[in-house]
């Protein structure tokens, strides 16, 4: 269930109130607004905060602890905890994959490590982009979805990893939108897992990922606005059928489309 909720802490001796929207459960994006001139902290960790005073982050599919958001001016320092709920998650069988996209051979593994380099680099990157703060648009218009965020996997028969995306169903080359504003951090026509790749940057670490595309209409370092077409649906790497499978991050933190959509 995806719920948002808005919160005003007014915190007492700092001038200024502190907003969120979104709810704090594991796997949500949480924008956030206090006064630009604050410094802000997630978990000790450090975030942007734009000139208009926004900043973002996500929890974690598994999180277990609280989160700590300290806000900090020249004068004073505030922390605030917030409770985050857990989420039930279902499990979701897939068979007929051929065996070596299920159990990758070992000739395959550096192409696979290569990959898992390019994406990680393209989540890393921190720009001064706030596109986030916006309401996003579903990729395509059309769809059934197959697959959601968090379910644990059962790849012909065997558990793997959890799915950390939502899978859209939907004819091989249906037209795919941007969802949001952003700048191409990377694309990849064949990649080992996800075949055609595409990472846009909404800034201050939030990202989306399409994968398994057939066709990329866009350029690395190229701006889209939203609803802009950027290519087409395919099956392209470890796919049963046509999909386009989505991807939603606050740098390695893999969070759920859904609480962007919603």
């Amino acid at each position: 269930m995806i719920r948002y909720v808005l919160f005003f802490l007014f915190i007492l001796n700092i001038s200024h109130a502190v907003e969120f929207q979104g709810d704090f459960e594991q796997g949500s994006f949480i924008l956030g607004k206090t006064d630009s001139k604050s410094n802000v902290f997630i978990d000790n960790r450090k975030v942007r905060v734009s000139k208009e005073g926004f900043f973002a982050f996500g929890l974690d599919r598994d999180r277990k602890n609280n989160v700590i958001i300290k806000i900090q001016n020249k004068k004073e320092t505030k922390l605030i905890e917030k409770q985050v709920f857990k989420r039930e998650y279902k499990i979701q069988r897939i068979d007929g994959l051929p065996p070596k996209q299920v159990t990758p051979p070992p000739e395959v593994y550096e192409r696979i490590k290569k990959d898992n380099k390019l994406i990680g680099d393209a989540r890393a990157i921190n720009s001064n982009l706030i596109f986030f703060k916006d309401k996003f648009v579903y990729p395509i218009d059309k769809y059934i979805i197959t697959g959601v965020y968090g379910s644990q996997r059962i790849l012909n028969g065997k558990p793997r990893r959890p799915h950390y995306g939502i899978d859209f169903h939907a004819p091989e080359g249906t037209p795919v939108k941007s969802m949001m504003d952003g700048v191409v951090t990377l694309v990849e026509k064949d990649m080992y897992f996800t075949g055609g790749t595409v990472i846009f940057d909404h800034g201050h670490g939030i990202s989306t990922l399409y994968m398994h595309m057939k066709d990329i209409n866009v350029q690395k370092g190229q701006k889209v606005k939203k609803g802009q077409i950027v290519g087409t649906l395919g099956q392209s790497g470890r796919a049963t059928g046509p999909h386009l499978d989505i991807r939603l991050n606050w740098f390695e933190v893999k969070l759920d489309p859904m609480t962007i959509l919603n």
